[in-house]
């Protein structure tokens, strides 16, 4: 049986595909091993027009100019002041650019496209209801009938990007998600996959274990070096865009104002917090979660946004129904370019075992 939650990413109107069907662990690991698929409940926008691509190129943070047909790339709307706005999943057909988002940023994000059109040869619609998106993994068959696929970069730093993360070891190395955008409906498409369902907590977990950023960990202070978004979505010499003097001037210097950490989470009283709860050090507020779950082999863990000058080495609490969890850093973004190798840490793989 389905079990739904509220979750961020998703319309309010719309209760969003299922967290769960009763066993998220064993969903997990059939995700992770390629033997099960996941309704993702994306927000599906297209741009047609000759005008596309060379138009996106200079409106967003990636270089789009001459993208091939079926080759995946993701791109971020910045402000002036270089926040992220909006981001999206981009994969070129040779005739239409699909862009895939958060579903509640869907709309805004085809508006603000919209905005921006002026006298170019584009079109813009958002064409979510009309679209299911089926995640799978590991190598996974692809799923029948897709009218396109998206294959996520993040498993390597991307022509023009910059990891922060050390490169060795990086656990995005073996993120392999696959996007299958059909032109029916989630229910119709899931009952003809030959593969077991898994729910998005199993989905949501393995996201953060791979250290993969995504819309739903911004606020209204993120630049994409914060949580290491330039390892996949930024070109870093490519034409101007909006909030390109920021992405320039903090790389150039070698460390954002904050930045994002994995968090291993204490979980003997089996507390989840929930994103957006504080991080403290010593009841001082140092960050915030950004995400959470239980995975199946590291236990509970979360990505957490903090003070840049944050002691790597201290241990975090953070309040989740009154009760007080304990959490452990794992460093992603270090607090100074080249710092990584000095900082610690922590086994990716058996830190905490859960049945």
């Amino acid at each position: 049986m389905a079990v739904f939650a509220e979750r961020a990413g998703f319309v309010a109107s719309d209760l969003g595909p299922a967290a769960h069907f009763g066993n998220p662990l064993g969903e997990q690991r059939a995700l992770a091993d390629g033997r099960a698929v996941v309704e993702l409940g994306l927000g599906v926008v297209t741009v047609t027009g000759p005008d596309r691509l060379s138009w996106l190129n200079s409106i967003t943070s990636q270089l789009l100019l001459g993208l091939a047909p079926g080759v995946s790339t993701e791109t971020l709307v910045l402000d002036q002041s270089g926040r992220v706005e909006h981001a999206a999943r981009v994969v070129d057909d040779g005739a239409t650019t699909w862009l895939l988002t958060e579903s509640a940023d869907a709309a805004p994000l085809a508006a603000w496209l919209s905005s921006m059109r002026f006298m170019l040869r584009v079109e813009v619609t958002d064409r979510s209801p009309a679209f299911a998106t089926i995640g799978s993994f590991a190598g996974a068959a692809p799923v029948d009938g897709a009218v396109v696929e998206w294959v996520d970069p993040w498993s390597s730093v991307t022509p023009g990007g910059w990891g922060y993360a050390s490169q060795e070891a990086h656990p995005g190395s073996d993120w392999t998600l696959r996007i299958a955008v059909l032109d029916t409906d989630a229910a119709t498409a899931l009952a003809a996959s030959d593969r077991p369902v898994a729910g998005l907590l199993a989905a949501e977990a393995l996201r953060i274990a791979a250290w993969r950023p995504a819309l739903t960990d911004v606020d209204e202070r993120t630049i994409p070096h914060e949580l290491d978004w330039l390892r996949s979505a930024v070109h870093l010499s490519k034409g101007c865009y909006r909030g390109q003097e920021t992405v320039a001037k903090v790389h150039n210097l070698g460390h954002p104002p904050r930045r994002v950490v994995m968090l291993h989470l204490d979980g003997s009283d089996a507390v989840l917090p929930a994103p957006g709860t504080p991080v403290a050090l010593d009841d001082v507020v140092v960050g915030r979660l950004a995400a959470s779950a239980v995975h199946h082999e590291l236990g509970p863990i979360g990505l957490a946004v903090v003070k840049r000058s944050l002691d790597p080495a201290a241990t975090l609490t953070l309040t989740a129904d009154d009760v007080v969890v304990t959490a452990a850093q794992e460093t992603i973004v270090p607090p100074q370019a080249g710092a990584t190798a000095n900082v610690p840490r922590l086994p990716r793989l058996g830190a905490v075992k859960r049945s």
